[in-house]
């Protein structure tokens, strides 16, 4: 999925050919080898970790496919189909600035997989080098993100090089490139669903949406699931703002919680007691500093791009926010001491990186002293750092599954758009009144039981009880859909892990799993050319 065609050699057979997966692991171990220095960028990091998995499947596929077609000669074309980019879409669109001056923005949308339909993918404004070849591996990451977590969408991104302007400035560069989406069919409900990513938000998600909806899309009453990650009053969704962190606390917790690695790590379950550093302050970082700071956790040290700083005794994430909020950066902040050394190598159970890519290196990884990675940022460990973690008894859970939050609230946000009804409203005020009457019936019953000459018999539900008596709402749907998809996705890729006898390697399990299901798809729908 966005490597290159000679990365993808046919496998060797095996002499002896074995009946399970797990039985091959001496092979797919040196399958896995190989990696001593670290590529030059994103592009070539995601093609290295997608190769490696991709020739690790092809020998499992093989061995799953019982008959037919020739099977190594099958299973290595799907996956030579799947590594490939179906559409590059690359446009210029011309600024007129307030000040009379014109200025060429350059944009691109690339679609890589269309197993599924529609694609969906992040939108990407004011990125340091928002070239094709970021475009292409960013693309692929969003391909193996969306399969990882079961969501039925092809892959697609877009990156924009949005230089410095000012907000009409922005609008009108964001409506011109949505109309030659448009006119190029890479925009559409059921073609291509665009969101939020670096550099955007829903502002800018409900800019394009109203251009679409009141342009091309003008007869389709589907018209506002072109986009996710809108405002509420646009077909937004409830809980979207901070799915992202709030899937990175999920993705935590799933492996916090499995006696199995926790003793392979050296720590104990569960979230009590845990210390966690977090590299980045942004969107992400805020709401996932918040969730894990509410399961009991404690934020030891905060970076961002201008400082850090530290706090033995744990630093408030509402208290930082506010800090922020008001000055602009975190240092200074009086909860806490600046902090002169790297983010990267404090001592602490959980590090977060939540950043930019490539923060983890083959210069650097030797020195973090931490058990678990969680990747809230994409991409921010290069294929060298991967190995001496592994080496190092780290446990890195990867970004393509633990920063998945985001992506899959899109996905119910464009369910929701789609049925054109808000979740629970249907159903909210028959919940509240049917738990009313489960109580009162209890009551009755008990009363009954015992007799009036006890008196009336209240039922007084607990507060857990009490907090969903009346009902489901919006984000509680959300957030339990959210729960349920990071825990089923989490569960796959430990037993893919397992079958496969990667030990801590999750971030090869992952792929793998992504892999498999596009697999599938090609393999029992076919190809229509």
């Amino acid at each position: 999925m966005g490597f290159p065609s000679n990365s993808l050699p046919r496998a060797t057979p095996p002499k002896h050919t074995p009946t399970h997966a797990h039985n091959q692991a001496p092979l797919f171990h040196a399958l896995l080898s190989g990696c001593d220095a670290d590529p030059r960028g994103f592009l070539e990091a995601v093609e290295t970790f997608c190769g490696r998995a991709a020739r690790v499947a092809e020998e499992g596929l093989v061995q799953q496919l019982r008959s037919g077609k020739p099977r190594r000669q099958w299973v290595h074309g799907i996956l030579e189909t799947v590594q490939r980019c179906s559409h590059v879409l690359e446009v210029s669109v011309p600024l007129r600035r307030d000040s009379g001056t014109w200025e060429m923005v350059e944009g691109w949308r690339a679609q890589h997989s269309q197993h599924r339909l529609p694609c969906e993918g992040g939108e990407c404004w004011a990125c340091p080098l928002p070239s094709g070849p970021r475009v292409t591996a960013s693309r692929s990451f969003w391909g193996v993100r969306c399969s990882v977590v079961w969501l039925l969408f092809g892959a697609a991104v877009t990156a924009m090089f949005a230089v410095l302007m000012q907000e009409a400035e922005l609008e009108k560069v964001t409506r011109q490139f949505t109309i030659e989406l448009a006119k190029k069919g890479f925009i559409g409900p059921g073609i291509d669903v665009l969101g939020p990513d670096v550099g955007t938000g829903e502002r800018e998600m409900s800019w394009i949406a109203d251009t679409y909806a009141h342009t091309l899309g003008y007869r389709d009453i589907n018209a506002p699931a072109c986009v996710t990650g809108k405002p509420i009053s646009q077909g937004g969704i409830h809980g979207r703002t901070s799915a992202t962190g709030r899937g990175v606390m999920h993705g935590i917790e799933n492996y916090l919680s499995n006696t199995h690695y926790m003793d392979l790590i050296g720590l104990s379950p569960g979230f009590p007691g845990k210390t966690f550093v977090l590299q980045g302050f942004g969107h992400v970082g805020l709401h996932t500093m918040r969730y894990l700071h509410r399961c009991g956790a404690c934020c030891l040290c905060v970076g961002e791009v201008d400082g850090a700083i530290y706090n033995a005794d744990g630093i408030h994430p509402q208290e930082l926010a506010d800090y922020k909020l008001e000055h602009g950066t975190i240092v200074g902040f009086p909860g806490a001491e600046p902090y002169k050394g790297s983010v990267l190598e404090v001592p602490c159970d959980i590090l977060i990186p939540a950043a930019t890519e490539r923060q983890l290196t083959a210069e650097n990884a030797h020195l973090v002293n931490a058990k678990i990675i969680a990747e809230a940022a994409n991409g921010p460990t290069t294929p060298a750092a991967h190995e001496i973690f592994l080496k190092r008894n780290i446990l890195v859970i990867p970004d393509l599954y633990v920063s998945a939050g985001g992506v899959t609230v899109s996905f119910f946000e464009w369910l929701k758009n789609l049925n054109h009804v808000s979740y629970g409203r249907l159903t909210f005020k028959y919940e509240r009144d049917s738990n009313h009457h489960l109580l009162l019936s209890v009551q009755q019953s008990l009363e009954r039981g015992l007799g009036r000459a006890h008196g009336d018999l209240p039922i007084v539900p607990s507060p857990e009880f009490q907090a969903r008596v009346a009902g489901a709402s919006e984000k509680d749907i959300v957030h339990s859909g959210l729960a349920y998809t990071m825990e089923r996705s989490a569960k796959q890729i430990m037993s893919t892990a397992q079958q496969y006898d990667l030990g801590l390697d999750q971030r090869t399990a992952a792929y793998l799993c992504a892999l498999e299901k596009v697999f599938r798809v090609y393999n029992e729908a076919g190809f229509t050319y």
